[in-house]
């Protein structure tokens, strides 16, 4: 009797693990190092951790989610983070990425994270596919993407961490900035990027990892909280 109660508990236990595996978020992201993570070094030094957030500054560099075996690579998910720029800063969040060892990830898509640096296109933003966009005076929209979202200001603020949420379902990727969707767009079937973008033959679903982007000089990002959901 005693066994059998032994076997059903440890069932039970087994089964609860499974059916909330699924369901629970979990962190990717320590706050001490960066452990799970690599940087392809095209600028060393760029990545850093400060006060429990991760440091993103110095120039172009990308640092690439791999995991515990390292070999981590999703389809649907949700990511939660907490993300803070600086004046001037420009960066942002790639998905269905894989390790590249220099320039702009080639594959995936980009959420775009800025709020006063020169390009228009601000946090929110699914980077050159649907873009939302802070216009100066004058200023034509950028060619290229799919959709211009035009508002007035950026849903960022620099200096004040906000909530960014990233998440894709099926063929339906969906943006929101402190719980605000910015962008909710979903995939044609047969979408070619080589055709329908400029010059982003890789931006498409399929599966893979996610890259934290360090983008130029004056740019200083911040990013904390990094949480994790998927659906596979």
């Amino acid at each position: 009797m005693r066994n059998t109660m032994m076997f059903l508990a440890s069932t039970f236990a087994v089964l609860v693990s499974v059916a909330t595996a699924g369901d629970a978020f979990v962190s990717i992201f320590n706050g001490k190092d960066l452990t799970g993570w690599k940087s392809n070094e095209e600028m060393p030094g760029c990545f850093s951790v400060e006060d429990g957030a991760l440091k993103v500054s110095g120039g172009r560099a990308h640092l690439f989610y791999v995991g515990g075996d390292g070999k981590a690579s999703f389809t649907d998910f949700e990511l939660k983070l907490k993300v803070k720029t600086m004046p001037k800063a420009n960066g942002g969040v790639y998905f269905h990425t894989e390790y590249e060892a220099n320039g702009w990830p080639s594959k995936g898509y980009e959420c775009q994270v800025n709020a006063s640096h020169q390009d228009p296109k601000k946090t929110g933003s699914l980077y050159g596919v649907v873009n939302v966009l802070v216009l100066a005076p004058g200023q034509k929209t950028p060619p290229g993407s799919l959709e211009d979202i035009v508002v007035e200001k950026a849903p960022n603020t620099d200096g004040e961490w906000v909530d960014y949420h990233i998440s894709v379902r099926g063929k339906t990727i969906t943006l929101k900035v402190n719980g605000k969707t910015t962008v909710e767009w979903t995939e044609p079937e047969g979408f070619d990027p080589a055709k329908a973008l400029q010059n982003m033959p890789g931006r498409k679903l399929g599966r893979g990892t996610f890259a934290i982007q360090g983008h130029d000089p004056e740019s200083t990002t911040y990013y904390k909280d990094i949480q994790l959901k998927t659906g596979d």
